[in-house]
This record gives structure tokens, C-alpha cells and sequence, in this order.
């Protein structure tokens, strides 16, 4: 297990990436943050298998979105029983032959009861913001890197652990046809921070460890095949000084502590291929997790706002 702690300092509205010469308008950034958040978790509302209806507006929502960027789109229909599913799928190459090809994920729907804004809005907002972010880029020539952004259609239970998750899906076709993916990146709860001494939790037994006690950080876990991506991943990350990270890494899988299965990520360690979960640690500091609570008034924005600046640095580390 490897752990790497940054000191949180003052942020500003205005300001470039760390050596990236980007200029991020985050006040932009978060504008944008919470018009997905409300667009997700008000106009549209529950977002679970007992809402046919409004999987296919989230769907169609972040379709539409991916057009107006001009991307390419592709979706990946199934079936949930009769209920017709579909991942939805949008592309950025910065050039016609690249060498590394990145994968990032997000659930879009949510539990029965609850809007989910934490689980999983936030990261669905996150990963449409992070593709307008890069779609807009002004110099894209100088990247060496595709970027894959994947919406999955089903992580929540019933569903979670079955052949029919969104994820399970998707990688289970992607080893099939051998596709190239360097890294997945799997966004899973990205909007919540509490600043209480004895807010954050742990599994075991990591709760015996030196882990920080408050929840201003975002987390990232991989398994030891991904070792080499999670630490680049980390990295870059700690570029963004306003964003705490911490990794875990895990042994066999995960399976020896369930709890960091718990998303889409282990679809992809299962098939084989480098995967990591960006995580604010779920239930282990969101209390209203898998509540009807769990609305967007919780939200940290200027959290989310760091978790899209510090992803972006990340894909804009990787130059020609």
C-alpha cells in the first residue's frame, strides 16, 4: 500500500495547469459542474432500473452532450431482461495513430430511492466536463493520447456483480476484439469532502493505519498490474496542489478487501486490463449514501472542480 499526501493551499479562479500552459477557468468549471448535477439529479431524477424512462433520458442527455462537442458517438445497447440498456460511448484522438489509449469511465445510473448525486452524478458530471475540457483544447496537435469517454448504463444493484453491469459489458467486448487500453480510469463518487476530524473511514484494516482522518482528499486504488499506471496517474495529480490524493494499492484483485470492488474498475481488472477507481471513498465519508439525501446540496463543487483540473493535467502530460 502506497499512500501520497498533499498540503491543501488557497485556490484561485484563474490560473494555468503545472507546466501544462492551459488556462482553467474554474469558475466555468463549476458552472458547468452543477448544471449536469441539476440536469441529472432534478430534471431528470432517480436514475435506477425501476426508471426505464429516465436511463433513457441520462443516456440520450449525454449524447447529446458529446454532439455538441462534435465527437464521435457510439452506443452499446443491451438488454436487462426487457429493458433495453445502452452504454453510451464518445471519442477524442489527438492524432491519427496514437500511442496510448486512455479509457474513462462513470456509471450513470443511480440506487432505487435516491436522485444519486454523489453516486454517481458527480462523476458523470466530472467525465463530461473533463471531455469538454479537452474537446476545446486550442492546441491539440501536440498530444500523443486517445481518450475514450464510456458512460455505463447499469453498476447499481440489482444489477452490481451480474454479467449485465454496464461495465461487465463493455470490457467483457472489449478482450473479445482485443481493443487497446493503456489505462482505464474509473470515476466513482467524486463529490463529496468533509472537514471534521474523524469524518473519514476505512476497511479494515486500514482504519489501523496512518490514513487521514478528514475527507478532503480524492482516492486512488488500483491492483498491482496496475501499479505503474496508478502511480503516473498520482503523479500528475499532485501537481494540482489543492487536491489532497491518496493511492491504495491492493493484492489479488481486490478480492481480499471487497470493498474496493465496488465500482466498475474490477470489471476491467478482471478482464485483464490496467484499471484504477477515482473515488471521495463512498460510504466510508458519505453519509447519505444510497439515500434519498444524497441530493446535490451536499456536493462539494469546488472539490469536483479540482478532481476535473487534476485529470486534466494528467491527459496533458502526455506530449508528442
Amino acid at each position: 500500500m502506497v499512500i501520497a499526501i498533499l498540503v491543501v493551499t488557497p485556490m484561485s479562479d484563474l490560473h494555468a495547469d503545472k507546466g501544462e500552459g492551459v488556462m482553467i477557468d474554474r469558475q466555468q468549471i463549476r458552472q458547468h459542474l452543477q448544471e449536469h448535477l441539476h440536469a441529472l439529479t432534478v430534471s431528470i431524477g432517480e436514475r435506477s432500473v425501476r426508471k426505464p424512462e429516465n436511463l433513457k433520458k441520462t443516456a440520450a442527455y449525454i449524447t447529446s452532450f458529446y454532439e455538441e462537442l462534435g465527437l464521435a458517438i457510439d452506443t452499446q445497447a443491451y438488454s436487462y431482461g426487457q429493458m433495453p440498456v445502452a452504454n453510451v460511448i464518445a471519442d477524442i484522438s489527438f492524432r491519427k495513430d496514437p500511442q496510448l489509449r486512455f479509457v474513462l469511465g462513470a456509471h450513470y445510473d443511480s440506487v432505487s430511492g435516491t436522485v444519486g448525486a454523489d453516486d454517481n452524478a458527480s462523476a458523470t458530471a466530472v467525465q463530461l466536463e473533463v471531455a469538454r475540457l479537452l474537446a476545446q483544447l486550442p492546441d491539440k496537435n501536440t498530444l500523443d493520447l486517445a481518450v475514450r469517454f464510456v458512460s455505463f448504463a447499469l453498476e447499481e444493484p440489482p444489477v452490481y456483480g451480474t454479467r449485465h453491469m454496464g461495465s461487465r459489458v463493455y470490457a467483457r467486448s472489449a478482450r473479445a476484439q482485443n481493443e487497446k487500453i493503456d489505462g482505464m480510469i474509473c470515476l466513482e463518487m467524486v463529490g463529496y469532502a468533509c472537514h471534521e476530524p474523524g469524518c473519514q473511514h476505512y476497511p479494515f484494516p486500514l482504519m489501523f493505519m496512518d490514513y487521514p482522518k478528514t475527507g478532503n482528499f480524492i482516492g486512488i486504488v488500483g491492483n498491482f498490474k496496475s501499479r505503474g499506471f496508478a502511480k503516473d496517474l498520482v503523479a500528475q495529480f499532485q501537481k494540482n496542489e489543492d487536491l489532497p490524493v491518496v493511492k491504495l494499492t491492493v493484492p489479488f484483485n481486490g478480492y481480499i478487501m471487497p470493498a474496493v470492488r465496488l465500482s466498475d474498475h474490477a470489471s476491467f481488472w478482471d478482464k485483464g486490463y490496467k484499471a484504477v477507481m477515482v473515488t471521495d471513498s463512498a460510504f466510508f465519508r458519505n453519509p447519505y449514501y444510497h439515500t434519498a439525501a444524497d441530493t446535490m446540496d451536499k456536493l462539494d463543487l469546488d472539490f469536483m472542480t479540482e478532481v476535473v483540473e487534476s485529470l486534466l493535467i494528467f491527459f496533458l502530460s502526455h506530449k508528442k
